[in-house]
């Protein structure tokens, strides 16, 4: 069963930004994200990781990963950084 997608704003705005190899990357991680969240086989592929209770990670491309929130019926994505921007918002508390 596939969830609805809400992307921020400020994420559109960081994919317009891409270059176009890496924006298709990204949407398509996006894609494969609604269709496959909860479904463990296809999360492998994502490298969907558990960040809280219901805040995940999964893989954007290579360089870029994604942070979203699980919301019952949707998942929202609120930031798109590498993997040590994520780190890092994580060690200051801003997604807990």
């Amino acid at each position: 069963m596939s969830k609805l997608l809400v992307i921020d704003p400020t994420i559109l705005r960081r994919l317009r930004e891409l270059a176009k190899s890496e924006r298709v990357e990204c949407l398509l991680a996006l894609c494969d994200l609604a269709d496959g969240f909860g479904q463990p086989h296809v999360h492998s592929g994502l490298g969907i990781r558990k960040l809280g209770s219901k805040l995940f990670e999964c893989r954007g491309n290579r360089d870029l990963r994604f942070i979203f929130q699980d919301r019952g019926g949707e998942l929202f994505v609120s930031f798109l950084g590498s993997h040590d921007e994520i780190r890092t918002l994580l060690r200051r508390g801003s997604y807990r």
